[in-house]
């Protein structure tokens, strides 16, 4: 652990948790309205939701993405160092993600987002030699062009259909995995699009101020001197500011709320990624098979998907809109820590994640068998 970078890791940690208890108020309830469509409300409800569109909304993500264009520069860095070519490397491993968030959207989540970070990944790598100064620019620009775009798409969504509100809720509340699985891929192809405005730009943005903190050093360097400018000066100003926003958006004006959110995101996101360089120091022997067990980021957000979905599901436990938006939100967080616990358990005998094997062994296909080893 003290040979590598440790804010990773940490981001990682942190990111599982907070797009959890996030794309959870879409697993169990209606998932044109989301925790505020739940038939079940309340003060605890409605703080619960508060706190995560204040808290978690857009930031998480955000940190996720800025993960994906580190990554980028992980991946590189390893085939130089194993003397790979790695256009083909690179060129499996987002088919892999393809793949995989093809059949995680259709079969498990409709707002997965594996598909959508493949396609700009694309791009990201016909960027990957671009001086660090560029990176940086062009990533602050998509984030600014990302807030009218999102807003736009606000404001033209039309309203939630009550007949789609109604097949959703036979489908949902019924034991047939099948047109569960139909109904999510419907709800996939629409979510993929929107997607891509909604917060594929900012997604972008992200990538590329990941990949430019890994190329200058700063992953490297939790003591740089910007992560402590994150820190002072964007954490309290975009948490009290995406608070105020989601205080709107719950008790006020939703729509005026909700834009304000996806306003005040970066600032916050801004604003953790300087608290988590400060938190990123040598763990003790315990927090350091945590950090190991959320390195496998693949791992625990696709079995969050699986996991919630049969908890919700009615071919599973059908909670679905049987609970409140806090009880979710628990339930959510308690899956994550489930997984991440059995994960310290499978990686004292195994070094990769379940599905970060499968995407290692897509990634290499056709590669001589010499680089079929599972470190990193």
């Amino acid at each position: 652990m003290a040979e590598r970078a440790l804010m990773p890791d940490y981001l990682r940690l942190v990111a599982l948790f907070g797009i959890v208890v996030v794309n959870v108020g879409y697993m169990a309830f209606p998932i044109q309205e989301g925790f505020p469509g739940a038939s079940v409300q309340g003060t605890v409800g409605d703080i619960a939701a508060f706190l995560v569109n204040g808290l978690a909304l857009l930031k998480t993500y955000g940190l996720f993405s800025f993960m994906f264009g580190v990554g980028l520069a992980f991946q590189i860095r390893s085939a130089e160092r194993r003397e790979l070519a790695f256009g083909p490397l690179y060129r499996n491993r987002m088919i892999g993600l393809v793949l995989l968030g093809l059949a995680h959207g259709c079969l498990f989540f409709s707002g997965d987002i594996l598909v959508l970070y493949a396609m700009l990944g694309t791009v990201l790598y016909l960027m990957r030699n671009w001086p660090v100064r560029r990176l940086v620019w062009v990533g602050a620009a998509l984030l600014a062009v990302q807030l009218p775009v999102a807003i736009a798409v606000l404001a033209v969504s039309p309203d939630p259909s009550p007949d789609v509100a109604e097949l959703e809720q036979q489908v949902m509340t019924g034991d047939s995995f099948l047109q569960v699985a139909v109904f999510r891929t419907i709800g996939f192809a629409i979510s993929l699009s929107t997607g891509l405005f909604y917060q594929g730009i900012a997604a972008m943005g992200w990538f590329c101020l990941g990949l430019a903190a890994m190329r200058s050093g700063m992953i490297d360097t939790p003591d740089h001197p910007l992560w402590t400018r994150a820190r002072r000066l964007c954490l309290l100003p975009g948490v009290v500011l995406s608070l105020t926003a989601a205080a709107i958006w719950q008790w006020y004006d939703p729509l005026l709320g909700e834009g304000l959110v996806v306003v005040f995101a970066p600032l916050a996101t801004l604003g953790y990624l300087g608290l988590i360089a400060a938190l990123a120091r040598p763990p003790g022997p315990m927090m350091a098979r945590v950090l190991t067990a959320g390195g496998s980021s693949l791992s625990v957000y696709l079995g969050q998907s699986l996991v919630l979905s049969t908890i919700f599901s009615g071919y599973g436990f059908g909670l679905w809109d049987g609970v409140g938006p806090a009880m979710a939100v628990l339930i959510a967080l308690a899956v994550t820590a489930g997984l991440i616990l059995g994960l310290m358990l499978w990686r004292l005998w195994f070094r990769l994640g379940p599905f970060e094997w499968v995407l290692r062994r897509i990634t290499q296909a056709g590669q001589p068998a010499a680089t079929h080893g599972t470190g990193r």
